[in-house]
């Protein structure tokens, strides 16, 4: 796929990790400004997806036979950071931090899996 567009959704979500694991740290609950910060992952990962269901629609395969497989880590990319942020809307103590930052790590994991299924690395 796009490698720096991986790269650049796999740093933003952590530099958003350590923000709301600070955040968490301080016994501080998520604020708007994380909220915005939440954004632009968010938005980060639905280009994402948006450009590797148009790869498909021209024909690109990922290695082997797992385009299901590609299709569910890209929507569990595009949705992991809106539903850690609803889930801290719910926990408005630093737990709600803590959620948002665990959701930001879980990204890059899953862009490390994404790399692989596509093709450019190992697995």
């Amino acid at each position: 796929m796009l490698t720096p567009l991986t790269v650049a959704l796999a740093v933003t979500a952590l530099l958003l990790a350590a923000w709301c694991g600070l955040a968490a740290l301080r016994g501080q609950p998520t604020k708007d400004w994380h909220f915005g910060g939440m954004a632009v992952v968010s938005l980060l990962a639905v280009g994402q997806l948006v450009i590797g269901v148009v790869l498909l629609a021209r024909g690109e395969r990922p290695a082997g036979d797992t385009t299901a497989v590609l299709v569910s880590y890209l929507l569990t990319v595009a949705l992991c950071v809106p539903v850690t942020g609803l889930v801290s809307l719910g926990e408005r103590t630093r737990w709600g931090s803590a959620t948002v930052a665990v959701g930001a790590l879980t990204v890059p994991a899953l862009q490390l899996r994404l790399h692989d299924i596509w093709g450019g690395g190992l697995g």
